[in-house]
């Protein structure tokens, strides 16, 4: 028998002469890490990643087109479901499109209703995000700390829509209610009585407006806690630092918006580059990173949620000082108030036309976006005078971002791309459309 050498470390000296070869990964399908099904096929070298080819999984049931087969309004709350932690957002760039066609704008209060409300849809986003990403990668506490003030902003969304997550709250013309004067209290409980429920209580005393006033004191404190716990944790730094690195070349060059191109240090933020609502009126700030790795965009999320905080503050103050109308006084694209729909027959009719048929919006097509948490959200629209659009396609961020994946990972270790599918903040409603 032939002597092996030394140098090989192999259990016979059949393996020592075998071809050591790249072999086929199934990352996936799972849902967990993605909020929604992805199936990667990754080519490794060991533990090392060659090659990765992203398979979007069938979540939705073809939204653009269902979107085409009935009324305007009645599509609405399927945004909601496309992203279902930006719900708001992808509510506005709908609507927009919308008024857009119709020649018609929402009163001045409404637009800083959607403005505050998509600020408080960003801080959802981001809360959920910090603790999910925390969750992959090994940091557990973090879940538990965001979700504490995830459910307060939770209940802003209930309060005024009657729901906690679809919204459908705003609509052409404004929104669909003015903010309420009362917020809704805990009850009494095995777990919360005497007072333990006068504290949890306390901000809710008064209305809406003076509860998130009393949120955004409170809150610059728990992302200062979210810090604490991840900031300068050495175990977060490893699994982040130096991870997933997108020069602005690159980001720009994938159609990358959001915190993703942000965090690669292009401060690009649809709210200061195109204002619309009344992001022109407020005062605030564009984060964004140095290096483009994982750790940077962790950075500018933490950066957004303060910022979005301060946004949140100065609309209180205008909606506090400026009482006014939230919808258009046009029965042909608003419904009428409840009361007059109850004592004129007109109204009765309008409001049956309009939630039977709609309303029928000039030929013409149009395209509107919004800063969503995750990126550029826009609603390309076409009309052809009907009462239901001809076409809609939806410009989704996650969508352009998860085209990167196969260039971003390669040379990474397996681990790491659980981190960049963290960093993408993926939702598969708005990718699989």
């Amino acid at each position: 028998m032939n002597a092996v050498p030394s140098s090989v470390f192999a259990s016979n000296p059949v393996e020592a002469q075998q071809e050591i070869r790249n072999y086929t990964f199934n990352f996936g399908p799972q849902h967990p890490a993605a909020h929604g099904v992805l199936r990667l096929i990754l080519e490794m070298d060991g533990e090392i990643v060659r090659r990765a080819d992203p398979h979007i999984g069938l979540l939705h049931r073809g939204t653009e087109k269902l979107a085409e087969s009935k009324p305007f309004n009645q599509s609405i709350g399927y945004m909601d479901r496309l992203d279902y932690v930006s719900m708001m957002c992808n509510e506005h760039a709908y609507v927009l499109a919308i008024e857009k066609l119709l020649g018609v704008e929402a009163p001045i209060r409404a637009q800083y209703i959607r403005t505050m409300f998509d600020e408080i849809t960003r801080i959802l986003n981001h809360l959920m995000w910090i603790g999910s990403n925390g969750l992959d990668l090994g940091a557990m506490a973090v879940f538990l700390y965001a979700f504490r003030e995830r459910e307060e902003l939770m209940d802003c969304y209930e309060a005024v829509s009657g729901a906690r997550m679809h919204a459908t709250y705003y609509r052409p013309g404004g929104v669909a209610r003015d903010l309420p004067d009362a917020m809704p209290k805990y009850r009494e409980s095995p777990w919360r009585k005497g007072a333990e429920l006068k504290r949890v209580n306390e901000w809710r005393e008064g209305s809406l407006l003076d509860f998130l006033d009393a949120f955004t004191s409170d809150f610059p404190q728990r992302v200062d806690e979210y810090e604490t716990l991840l900031t300068d944790n050495r175990i977060w730094k490893q699994r982040t630092v130096g991870i997933g690195v997108i020069s602005p070349e690159l980001a720009m060059a994938w159609g990358m918006t959001g915190p993703m191109i942000r965090g690669s240090g292009v401060a690009w933020d649809l709210r200061k580059k195109q204002p619309y609502a009344k992001y022109a009126e407020v005062d605030f700030d564009i984060p964004v990173g140095v290096n483009g790795d994982c750790y940077d965009r962790y950075l500018v999320r933490i950066a957004e949620m303060r910022e979005s905080t301060k946004i949140i503050q100065q609309c209180v103050k205008w909606l506090q000082a400026n009482p006014g109308p939230v919808m258009l006084d046009n029965y042909k694209v608003s419904p009428p108030s409840r009361e007059a729909m109850k004592d004129d027959m007109e109204a009765l009719i309008h409001h049956f036309k309009l939630f039977s048929e709609g309303y029928c919006v000039p030929a013409g097509e149009t395209y509107a976006a919004v800063e969503a948490p995750k990126g550029e959200f826009g609603c390309y629209l076409v009309s052809d005078g009907a009462n239901k659009p001809f076409r809609v396609h939806l410009r989704a961020p996650g969508f352009a971002h998860l085209s990167s994946m196969d260039e971003i990972v390669r040379g990474h270790m397996l681990a790491d791309v659980v981190a960049m599918i963290g960093t993408y903040d993926l939702v598969f409603g708005e990718v699989d459309r």
